[in-house]
């Protein structure tokens, strides 16, 4: 997986947030790329070559302090609470 995909998808949904207590899991990572890929066309690569091109990033999945933002934050949010929409 190119570097590029994965950086246009941090630049797109995330944001740097240092002072969080609790970083987005990997999983929640995950999901929110999931949704991204969806709501631009894209096919998600599976978690291991996600995860791959989040190291190529330079990013930990497992300590990323990374927040979400944007669309795919929340179409990640009501896929994963359908019964708050």
């Amino acid at each position: 997986m190119a570097s590029s995909h994965i950086q246009q998808f941090l630049d797109e949904a995330t944001t740097t947030d240092p002072s969080r207590d609790i970083p987005l899991s990997p999983d929640c990572l995950y999901g929110l790329y999931v949704s991204w890929c969806a709501l631009r066309g894209f096919t998600a690569k599976p978690d291991q070559a996600f995860r791959a091109g989040m190291r190529r990033c330079g990013v930990d999945v497992r300590n990323s302090q990374l927040r979400m933002k944007g669309p795919a934050a929340a179409d990640y949010i009501l896929s994963s609470y359908p019964d708050v929409a």
